[in-house]
């Protein structure tokens, strides 16, 4: 083993060791990544050694393959650490929104070279990420005074500055009175359908009739009319507005129950989910469990479709909130620009309000707890304590709110901070102790990608699901849902790939502002 670390440097050996002491057999990235590093052995000075790895992940990062990249990054590192290796690390973090370890590799930049300019944007972008807009306007700042020429900088300078001057201002103003719901604003009956509108038309409640067309409406790129768009978001918020933070979903015997994963904006494949096992129903009852939009260039599409299905069948249809139903992340990945471009800025300020109001987890048969990231970082926590938690804001940076939508289960027993710098890391210990003592089977979570779409963790206490195949075009996963039955709760696992979609690329509708320099 000696020999072996000093062949391949300290990474193969950690592998080597986690090999030999768990009986984990190493990954295909391991063994790709070591023979990558065994092409260099013979290479004696550290700094040219690095710089050959650093060339290897920068071809990875160009292709998209961003664990891969992270992986050379840190090999490269190893060898010779760098303000450029630790920046190009943190842009690889940033991409798979591991913000935290993107502000830990910034910081690690900047004290090797604070002259190194694009060390300031990726801790600004990580800390927009995470809505810490104080410390990223700081950030733009600094990076404006290095290059004061620089056009973008000046634009994120200026845009975080008007973000940080609205949030002040609407603290200012909370005091004195809430702020007034958009629907207030909103006069249906003005709203005048013109004649040369071609998409199905809504009535006073939805119809299965009017689910279906406006689902071929939108498969052929066209959009419902905005009058039509408003009367779903004010009757949806109505709905999620009188739902609890935790909802009970009781699965009769026999019946089957299906549970899909992240969705993000990926219409198309959304559809195929329905083609392959069945549209919704009475008797085809789904739960989506968050992340509906962003990344993917269709979400308005996406949860237009889903929010109709919700009204059309409230009682088996179901949806719980992701980290993407909030304001910062619908400003960075694209759903805010995809509906100001497809309706209004006064529609981008309703979904924002009524994503406040989207249940947090969902209960089956007392017994399969389901939310979008996972347990606590704190001990204890109960379902009634659950129950009780006030879910109408945006999401906060701790607590039972910000764990049940950012955390992760990982394979060392105890918890850990979160490499995304919210939430946790929850062993199998954690996962063992919270499901007995809520009288749990197990926990389906999401906001992961799989190879396969989902995956065990923690001897089947805790399961992924993932229901966005060939995630952002690049990814080259399966998508996948869960189907159980009221009587035999046994999660039972379809895959799926992707399916054709039109050239819009993801991420079309992104802001300039968070734009990863």
């Amino acid at each position: 083993l000696s020999m072996f670390s000093i062949q391949l440097g300290p990474r193969p050996m950690l592998q080597a060791m986690s090999s030999l002491i768990f009986g984990n057999e190493p990954s295909k990235m391991d063994i790709e990544v070591e023979k990558i590093l065994e092409a260099f052995i013979d290479v004696q000075d550290d700094i040219e050694r690095s710089n050959k790895i650093k060339d290897r992940a920068n071809e990875f990062f160009k292709h998209q393959n961003y664990d891969m990249a992270i992986e050379l990054y840190t090999a490269a590192i190893d060898a010779a650490p760098s303000a450029v290796l630790y920046g190009n690390r943190s842009m690889a973090y940033l991409k798979k929104e591991l913000y935290g370890s993107a502000l830990t590799d910034a910081d690690n930049a900047l004290a090797i070279d604070n002259n190194y300019i694009k060390g300031y944007y990726r801790r600004a972008t990580a800390n927009m990420a995470l809505g810490r807009f104080k410390k990223a306007l700081k950030d733009y700042e600094i990076a404006k005074k290095h290059a004061p020429n620089d056009k973008d900088a000046l634009a994120k300078f200026t845009e975080c500055s008007k973000i940080v001057k609205r949030i002040n201002f609407e603290k200012a103003i909370a005091g004195d009175d809430k702020k007034k719901s958009v629907v207030t604003t909103l006069n249906l009956d003005e709203m005048e359908v013109e004649s040369s509108y071609d998409g199905p038309h809504l009535g006073e409640a939805i119809t299965r009739e009017f689910v279906d067309k406006m689902i071929e409406h939108f498969k052929a790129q066209k959009k419902i009319h905005r009058k039509y768009a408003f009367k779903i978001l004010i009757e949806i918020r109505k709905w999620f507005m009188a739902q609890p933070t935790l909802v009970d979903i009781s699965v009769p015997d026999g019946n089957k129950f299906t549970i899909c994963g992240d969705v993000h904006g990926q219409f198309y494949d959304l559809c195929n989910i329905f083609d392959l096992n069945g549209e919704p129903s009475e008797k085809n009852p789904y739960l989506f469990n968050g992340d509906f939009v962003d990344r993917g260039s269709f979400s308005v599409e996406t949860i237009f479709t889903m929010f109709a299905y919700k009204l059309l069948l409230p009682n088996h249809f179901f949806m719980s909130r992701g980290n993407h139903e909030s304001d910062v992340m619908n400003k960075m990945y694209g759903f805010e620009g995809e509906v100001k471009n497809k309706y209004s800025a006064q529609m981008c300020e309703l979904f924002t309000e009524l994503f406040n109001y989207l249940p947090l987890c969902h209960l089956i048969n007392q017994k399969v707890f389901v939310c979008h990231g996972g347990l606590f970082k704190q001990e204890g926590v109960t379902l009634d304590d659950i129950r009780k938690t006030d879910r109408v804001r945006q999401p906060p940076d701790e607590g039972i709110m910000c764990d049940l939508l950012w955390s992760d289960p990982y394979s060392l027993n105890g918890r850990s901070p979160s490499k995304r710098g919210v939430g946790c890391q929850f062993g199998p210990d954690v996962s063992e102790k919270w499901c007995a003592d809520n009288g749990i089977d197990y926990v389906v979570r999401s906001h992961e990608v799989k190879v396969e779409g989902w995956e065990e963790h923690h001897n089947g206490r805790v399961y992924t699901v993932f229901s966005a195949p060939n995630y952002c075009d690049q990814m080259g996963n399966k998508g996948a849902f869960i189907t159980i039955k009221g009587d035999n709760l046994t999660p039972r696992f379809t895959s799926f790939s992707e399916v054709p979609h039109p050239t819009v690329p993801p991420m079309a509708y992104a802001s300039s502002l968070f734009g990863f320099m």
